[in-house]
């Protein structure tokens, strides 16, 4: 058992028969009353995203939460096949559980997977990665990066805006976490 002081994010707590994995936490203390711990939970298994408040030094139950590095194999079917790089075991994750990280993820690309009970609960990517577009419509004559932005397809087949003076064939970062545009990569 643990208590509110120990919520930290990813931490993930066991509430009501669930796993909730901890986004964001702030510790309050306001001038009056007592001090308070207000929490952004994502339900494992759902993805649902609730806020919840917990009274300071409340005790609650963490779950042991393995989390290890994997290799991104291939994908089989509706399931993705993923390597662990130290023993090469290789383990079958759902498209459920992998969610969005579909969009940002290419062949031999290394991801944290978090496992309870043997179980995968979710895939963590880098903050960042590096992909390459596919196809989007050429920009126009005059065209500024401060102009706008266009549709662009990323060679995962996902869709982001960038841009204007962005072309084909050229290597551009993507934030994992919303699919923004963070700037072209030269090598």
């Amino acid at each position: 058992m643990a208590t509110t002081n120990d919520i930290k994010n990813g931490t993930v707590l066991k509430l009501e028969g669930q796993l909730w994995n901890i986004i964001e936490f702030q510790h309050v203390k306001p001038g009056k009353g007592g001090a308070f711990v207000r929490t952004k939970m994502r339900n494992v298994m759902s993805g649902k995203v609730v806020d919840k408040t917990f009274n300071a030094g409340l005790k609650i139950e963490t779950a042991t939460v393995d989390r290890r590095d994997y290799q991104y194999l291939y994908q089989d079917g509706a399931d993705f096949v993923f390597m662990d790089t130290s023993d090469f075991d290789q383990i079958t994750v759902s498209g459920a559980t992998v969610g969005d990280a579909t969009n940002f993820m290419l062949e031999n690309q290394m991801v944290n997977i978090a496992i309870h009970d043997g179980n995968p609960l979710y895939i963590e990517l880098p903050p960042s990665v590096v992909l390459e577009i596919t196809y989007t419509e050429p920009g126009l004559q005059g065209d500024r990066s401060s102009a706008g932005t266009k549709p662009a397809t990323l060679e995962t087949g996902y869709e982001i805006q960038v841009p204007l003076f962005i072309e084909n064939n050229t290597k551009v970062k993507v934030d994992t976490r919303d699919g923004s545009y963070l700037g072209r990569v030269t090598e």
